[in-house]
């Protein structure tokens, strides 16, 4: 059944999805509200320094450019094919986008969304029936005010969950779980993507950094720090991956990747295992079992299990896990998991059709998760495919499979 303006719909998270639904949304005349914690784009700007895979062009929509353009004739966007950075994309587009007129009044910034539900219903109410008669329920919390004043109740019609995984990082241990004394130490681990040679470099230059990790992330830090320790020539990196490293390297390659530059990291990050014997200490088949953090030293007493067990010491850890969806948000409504991916969507099962792309909806109706949350753990996600996804999601709440404003507004 079709979902018809003006019905109020809620999006979580001013990420690069959380703005483009809302702002598809708007065209077709939809109320909207849009919560982000913190600042519109607030994780582009977390990790601005990194330079993305894809060009200008894969991460923006014919709708933002046309909002753009027709608000500011002097506007100018990027080249389509431009690389440009986490923070440049911010400025460039999404800051703007976020101040135009069809969303600048809709944006609820340093707003946090603590829980989701539905009004006068639990998790185990009307099972297997249709509960879209009971409006959604939002419990968040305004950071500028005062506890309890900054809580309150919003009602939605719909809500999209775009609000990502790169807030909830995975831990070092063995299997998954935290390795001892790993939460004591967190507040002195790095899980994201520093800026080792930019801004945080004096934080590296001549340390010694432990980096765990097999992903593409994990590939960029070694590569930056072993780049520094060419300047800073007593920079040393042990590098630990939980596999035994294959052929060519410990970071897996796509087979006909199709962004060049993601794959020229993978094969430049599995070279430095060869070739920089002087600055990086690889060890394969390895995990993180203990971690003690020495306070007056600031210095980490890191303990190893696997092929290369033993003690080491270190000055930093830069722990490139992977994130994982923060779920319990939803806690209260009839949304699965995803055993594998821990995912609320999920892929069709064999014999469905359209096998390669994710089903949106979910088994709590008029509730949808959008965005590298949709994934759950795993990685791959663009903002391209973010895109098809909120295209695909509105043909649903009209009920026109027709319908696709991305082509149609140009």
């Amino acid at each position: 059944m079709a979902v018809e303006t003006p019905a109020r719909i809620a999006v979580l998270g001013a990420g690069p999805i959380g703005l483009e639904a809302a702002l598809y949304a708007r065209y077709l005349g939809y109320d909207v509200d849009l919560y982000e914690r913190g600042r519109v784009a607030e994780h582009l700007f977390q990790w601005g320094h990194v330079r993305l895979f894809t060009p200008f062009g894969a991460n923006c929509s014919p709708l933002g450019l046309a909002a753009l353009s027709n608000q500011d004739d002097a506007w100018k966007p990027p080249a389509a094919g431009e690389f440009l950075t986490g923070r440049e994309l911010a400025e460039a587009y999404y800051g703007p986008l976020s101040k135009s007129d069809l969303l600048v009044d809709h944006i609820h910034e340093r707003t946090e969304v603590l829980a989701v539900g539905r009004g006068g219903l639990l998790k185990g109410d009307m099972a297997g029936e249709d509960r879209a008669d009971a409006d959604f329920r939002l419990l968040v919390r305004d950071a500028r005010s005062a506890e309890p004043a900054g809580r309150r109740l919003v009602a939605a019609d719909v809500v999209i969950d775009a609000t990502g995984t790169f807030g909830q990082h995975n831990w070092l241990g063995e299997g998954g779980i935290p390795a001892i004394g790993e939460m004591l130490a967190e507040s002195h681990i790095e899980y994201g993507m520093p800026d080792i040679l930019g801004e945080r470099r004096s934080d590296y230059a001549h340390r010694h950094t432990l980096v765990v990790g097999d992903g593409h992330a994990a590939a960029a830090s070694v590569s930056a720090l072993v780049r520094l320790g060419h300047d800073a020539p007593y920079t040393q990196v042990t590098w630990i991956v939980r596999r035994e490293a294959g052929q060519p390297g410990p970071i897996r390659r796509i087979p006909d990747d199709p962004w060049p530059a993601r794959d020229q990291l993978a094969e430049s990050a599995n070279r430095l295992i060869h070739s920089e014997l002087g600055h990086l200490i690889f060890r394969p088949g390895t995990v993180v079992q203990q971690v003690i953090w020495h306070e007056g030293l600031e210095k980490f007493q890191v303990y190893l299990g696997g092929q290369h067990a033993g003690e080491v010491e270190v000055d930093r850890i830069i722990a490139n896990v992977g994130h994982r969806p923060h779920n319990q948000l939803f806690a209260e409504l009839q949304v699965g998991e995803d055993p594998i991916r821990g995912a609320a969507t999920r892929w069709p099962a064999e014999g469905e059709a359209r096998p390669d792309r994710l089903l949106l909806a979910t088994a709590e109706p008029d509730f949808y998760v959008l965005g590298a949350k949709s994934l759950g753990r795993d990685s791959r996600f663009t903002i391209a495919a973010g895109l098809e996804q909120i295209r695909e999601l509105f043909t649903i709440l009209g009920d026109r499979p027709d319908l696709d404003l991305y082509r149609s507004v140009r």
